[in-house]
């Protein structure tokens, strides 16, 4: 059975998790920071291939690969106009404008689409210098953590990045610390 929201047809089994969701995080604040942000929560649900993980959990960090990581920074940065979700959480990996949770899932699908292990790219939630949230795409790698941004496009060490970090997911997106 399905239903219209918002010009959207949504089974009822969608419906039906989206609530148990809505409902597990606000009873279960305490697990709260395991779980991964309910945007993403709800595009794996909708398209898994998106949420794939596994894999290594750091890769060689050549100057090949670094390289690599900035061309998909500043490819993607081009590709994607800046434009704030409002009031609903909407994450997709093929935004042509988008936040920057639809930037860092651009990033990630890139550098999956280059062969780089899923379980090295990770989505961060952090503070800005600002005190904002934002969302970045950490790449572990053997000579450290680089971050991807919407906001600089240089790629840097995390802890050059300036954020602070909140909660990152680990070698499974869907699992965050």
């Amino acid at each position: 059975m399905t239903t219209r929201i918002a010009g959207q047809i949504v089974s009822l089994r969608v419906l039906t998790i989206v609530a148990a969701l809505l409902a597990a995080s606000q009873t279960n604040v305490a697990t709260a920071a395991s779980k991964a942000p309910l945007g993403l929560q709800l595009l794996c649900l909708k398209n898994p291939a998106e949420c794939q993980g596994g894999g290594a959990a750091t890769i060689e960090g050549t100057g090949r690969m670094l390289d690599l990581l900035r061309s998909v920074n500043a490819s993607v940065n081009r590709a994607i106009r800046p434009r704030a979700d409002g009031s609903a959480d909407t994450w997709s990996a093929s935004a042509s404008a988008g936040d920057c949770e639809d930037y860092v899932l651009a990033k990630r699908r890139a550098l999956l689409d280059h062969g780089l292990s899923a379980g090295a790219l990770r989505i961060a939630h952090v503070k800005t210098r600002g005190g904002e949230d934002h969302a970045i795409l950490v790449v572990k790698t053997t000579h450290g953590d680089f971050v991807l941004d919407n906001l600089d496009g240089k790629v840097r060490p995390l802890g050059q990045s300036g954020y602070r970090l909140v909660s990152m997911s680990g070698v499974d997106p869907l699992d965050w610390n």
